[in-house]
């Protein structure tokens, strides 16, 4: 099994960092294979809804998104990092989900999301909300662990002392592994949940 996860922090070796890696040494213990990959300080630009992505099959923008959605693809859960910005994500990050999510074509659901957030005080859960709305439209199960998924520090590497926030990952990195683990035995018993056609509805006639 497969864990892929974003670092959405312009800093590769910031709190951020410290998070995913608290994370990382849990599913090197259960057996899972992950891969980090540090976005945050990329150029990446926000959709434009020119819509070409139903066509191609891909962003029409052949920029980092593109190379990540092979393996978002092949991976059994999505780990999504970021610091707080103005009670947000960076919004590198949120650029790079929106076009991510949206012009890839295939099937998310049942794949397990968990995001997790960093910052010197406040603004966590609404970027933890934030980053989950992206997992939960798209029928992948979030993951969970003890309390909201966050870690405290202001200086890069201040977040190595919140013990509370450490133990968070690991409870979180653990309860992920036992989540995707599980879903893949019911995907092997039962197949995944049958799909109704999608009903789409307007608001405004």
């Amino acid at each position: 099994m497969k864990v892929l996860m974003l670092n959405g922090s312009p800093r590769a070796n910031g709190n951020t960092s410290i998070a995913l890696k608290e994370m990382e040494k849990i599913f090197s213990r259960e057996g899972i294979e992950t891969e980090i990959i540090h976005v945050g300080n990329k150029d990446i630009r926000g959709c434009i809804a020119c819509l070409g992505c139903a066509k191609k099959g891909k962003c029409v923008f052949d920029d980092m998104v593109n190379e990540i959605a092979p393996k978002f693809e092949a991976c059994d859960g999505l780990v999504v990092g970021s610091p707080v910005y103005y009670a947000s994500a960076n919004a590198t990050l949120v650029a790079l989900l929106t076009r991510l999510f949206y012009s890839t074509p295939f099937d998310k659901t049942m794949k397990v999301g968990a995001s997790v957030v960093a910052a010197r005080r406040g603004g966590l859960s609404s970027t933890f909300d934030e980053l989950n709305k992206f997992f939960t439209i798209s029928g992948m199960p979030v993951a969970s662990g003890q309390y909201w998924n966050s870690i405290h520090g202001a200086a890069p590497g201040e977040a190595a002392q919140d013990a509370e926030g450490l133990q968070i990952m690991r409870t979180l990195a653990a309860n992920m592994t036992f989540l995707m683990k599980s879903i893949a035995l019911g995907k092997e018993k039962y197949g995944l949940p049958e799909r109704e056609s999608f009903q789409r509805t307007n608001f405004i006639r």
